[in-house]
């Protein structure tokens, strides 16, 4: 849950707003896709290639220096075969999938995997 205090600048009194994050209420595997049904009752559907080559992982994307120069990263942007293993939920905030590649250390964020289900529509 995150709490926001806003100020008001008239009376001086604090306003606070609450909102939940959306989560993950449930995730399977159903064939080579990954289901996720969502705590606000909506459900998403990512075929386990496209979550690989979307992998946010330096080891996927590489690394951008303080003179914006990206070091590493993988030049692929395709993964075929490439199927979850499994999965962890990191915190409360993330998904970390096992792929059948070996790659394992993308965090994907709900935030991250809801905006990659949009795109997917």
């Amino acid at each position: 849950m995150f709490v926001t205090r806003l100020k008001s600048e008239q009376d001086g009194l604090y306003l606070y707003s609450f909102f939940a994050m959306i989560a993950p209420a449930n995730i399977q595997l159903i064939g080579t896709e990954v289901a996720i049904a969502w705590s606000d009752h909506t459900e998403s559907y990512y075929p386990a290639e496209m979550l690989r080559a979307a992998s946010p992982s330096a080891a996927n994307i590489g690394e951008t220096d303080i003179l914006g120069q990206t070091h590493g990263g993988d030049s692929r942007t395709q993964f075929p075969g490439v199927t979850v293993l499994g999965w962890e939920i990191v915190g409360n905030y993330a998904v970390r999938f096992d792929f059948s590649d070996g790659h394992r250390t993308g965090l994907f964020s709900y935030n991250y995997l809801r905006d990659l289900a949009r795109k997917g529509e």
